[in-house]
């Protein structure tokens, strides 16, 4: 391995983050930075010995200056010949070799490396939060804002590294080389470093609250942009594509608008301080003339002041524009940490424990639950379902059927009551074990854009090839999925379906949703009207397959088409958040109410009316 691959592995660009991500600035930057240190610290020392190779540079220079100005040139190379040689080396071999090492650290540790490690812990803690968290928000917008955060970060810990460390050591390599002078110049550097820094001061937190609007206003750019192509469709279907460019150009104003704040107070301050590094060279250099000219300075110290003042004051403009980056970034880090790193609505308990070998017994205990509003959702329900047993769900839209479903999934808590599988309340076992024991086929399919092999193997992501297909040919879509090719030519299981499985008809989503859910083979297996993309003949040759499916588990089926769940042990019928009736399809349609109404004007050619529907 080589010595830059060793460089390369001095940070584990995707270590863990220990904790959730703190609400405070600085402790934000060590928690995203946490681990890097090492890396980040030598890389900080390679910069800082550019800084005082330069001052090193000068240095010689002035030497060879004063062995120039006082002797003569016949002399010049036997009395001089060790620094002539020391001013070829250093040029020649250790100065390259000063600033090759801090390329290569920079380049090389921190290029690779901090980005991937601080968008991998944003992006962990991101996917932590909430189904609500993703509902109240724009997908686009929180992808755009965990790039920025981490690109943000990782350019402030370059910075940091490549510019305030080489500066840093630079005016204090030059300071030390004017105390050796004359204390005049050093004191002069110092009081001209203090209007420099207090320049910054006045400006860096003007442009950090600048930038952090700018890229509130990008992120929010973004947003508009990505959910106008999600929905393109509907755009289209309605002719709304001007009502669209709108939105969109509303939100550029808004970017514009916050890049014209941005813009006048950033060239202010560039302006400012070019004023404030022009007047370095003439204190410096004017200083060591006067020096000089009272025999207290030789002219190699004049030299070497002018050398270090002209590097100073071009490096006056570079420090600036990258502590301006520095600020900006740093801005954007607390405009992404307001999105980002609030606390997790839901979460393990500390003493939550894996739900395995589940027998499949369903206890809703006076589960209520109303999104944190007065009425909706679920009112002191009880239902117990037994192992192995066929539940249908029905109820007219609003009933809470969908808020029962996402209840048992833990995609919220209850805030009444206790949702209980094999007598383990749900808070107390942890999520993801929770939904390995479910299987899950919506109405709306969730299809990734990468092939249809890996679409199925969401459900078991072990399963061999022969499983994956055994279980598309159950929910009828081995067939189908034989005839598809994507635009890069892959065809079959292999064939890439589109973002939101685009490419694929309804019917065609649906059966690659049921043998996802095929293959998981959970012991509770949740349907949401399985089949209802599906055309008659499908769905009949479907419907076996269910029955197979379902031999053994605990299941539970919303359903909008009566039909597909007369069948079942019991029939829940849900109305306003309550059961008002329950029992098998003969005896609700004795009963004569609501469950027989609902199938009454179904029956009577009224196929998915509101009054069934959600």
């Amino acid at each position: 391995m080589t010595f830059h691959h060793h460089l390369g592995r001095l940070i584990d660009a995707f270590r863990p983050a220990e904790g959730p991500p703190p609400a405070t600035l600085l402790a934000f930057f060590r928690w995203c930075l946490s681990g890097a240190w090492g890396g980040l610290a030598l890389a900080a020392v390679a910069s800082a010995l550019g800084g005082v190779a330069d001052v090193v540079g000068a240095v010689l220079l002035g030497w060879v200056v004063d062995a120039i100005a006082t002797g003569t040139p016949e002399a010049l190379w036997s009395r001089n010949g060790l620094l002539i040689a020391a001013f070829v080396g250093f040029f020649l071999l250790l100065r390259p070799l000063i600033f090759g090492f801090s390329t290569a650290t920079s380049s090389v540790i921190i290029g690779p490396n901090v980005l991937p490690l601080v968008l991998s812990r944003i992006h962990r803690w991101t996917m932590g939060h909430s189904v609500a968290f993703f509902d109240n928000d724009f997908a686009g917008r929180l992808a755009q804002k965990q790039m920025q955060t981490a690109r943000a970060v990782t350019d402030v810990a370059s910075e940091m590294v490549n510019v305030v460390a080489f500066a840093l050591a630079s005016v204090l390599g030059s300071a030390a080389f004017l105390v050796s002078v004359d204390t005049w110049g050093a004191v002069a550097l110092i009081l001209w470093m203090g209007a420099y820094l207090g320049l910054i001061r006045f400006f860096l937190p003007r442009i950090r609250a600048k930038s952090g609007a700018r890229a509130s206003a990008r992120a929010m750019i973004t947003g508009q942009v990505v959910d106008t192509i999600t929905n393109i469709k509907t755009v289209k279907l309605f002719a709304h594509a001007e009502h669209e460019d709108r939105a969109a150009l509303g939100a550029m104003a808004g970017f514009r608008e916050r890049a014209l704040d941005f813009g006048v107070v950033s060239s202010t301050f560039r302006m400012s301080l070019m004023v404030i590094a022009g007047v370095l060279p003439v204190i410096l250099v004017g200083g060591s003339i006067m020096l000089w000219r009272q025999g207290q300075a030789t002219p190699g110290d004049v030299a070497a002041a002018g050398a270090i003042a002209m590097r100073l004051s071009q490096m006056t403009g570079w420090v600036s524009m990258a502590l301006m980056g520095i600020w900006g970034s740093v801005g954007e880090v607390e405009d992404g940490m307001k999105t980002l790193s609030p606390a997790h609505a839901l979460t393990d308990a500390p003493d939550a424990v894996p739900l395995e070998n589940v027998a499949g017994r369903v206890d809703f205990d006076g589960v209520g639950f109303a999104y944190g509003r007065d009425d909706g959702g679920l009112r002191d329900l009880d239902l117990h379902i037994r192992p192995g047993e066929k539940v249908g769900i029905v109820g007219a839209s609003g009933a809470g059927k969908s808020t029962l479903v996402a209840l048992l999934l833990r995609l919220y808590d209850v805030e009444k009551g206790a949702i209980r599988i094999d007598g383990k309340d749900l808070r107390h076992v942890t999520q993801e074990s929770l939904r390995r024991q479910i299987g899950m086929v919506t109405q709306e399919t969730a299809m990734f854009n990468r092939s249809a092999r890996d679409n199925i193997l969401y459900g078991r992501p072990g399963a061999s090839q022969a499983e994956v297909e055994a279980a598309a040919r159950a929910a009828e879509a081995h067939d189908f999925i034989l005839t598809l090719q994507d635009h890069q030519g892959r065809k079959g299981y292999d064939a890439h379906l589109g973002e939101r499985g685009v490419k694929l008809s309804g019917g065609q989503r649906q059966r690659i949703a049921l043998a996802r859910a095929f293959l998981k083979d959970a012991p509770i297996l949740v349907l949401d009207e399985a089949t209802s993309a599906l055309d008659s003949e499908v769905e009949a040759q479907v419907q076996d397959a269910l029955v197979r499916a379902m031999k053994g588990k605990t299941v539970l089926a919303i359903a909008h088409r009566l039909s597909t769940i007369a069948e079942l042990d019991r029939i829940i019928v849900l109305d306003a958040g309550r059961i008002v009736e329950q029992g098998s399809h003969d005896q609700l349609l004795a009963r004569g109410g609501l469950y027989a109404r609902y199938w009454n004007r179904q029956s009577g050619g009224f196929l998915g009316t509101e009054e069934a529907a959600e």
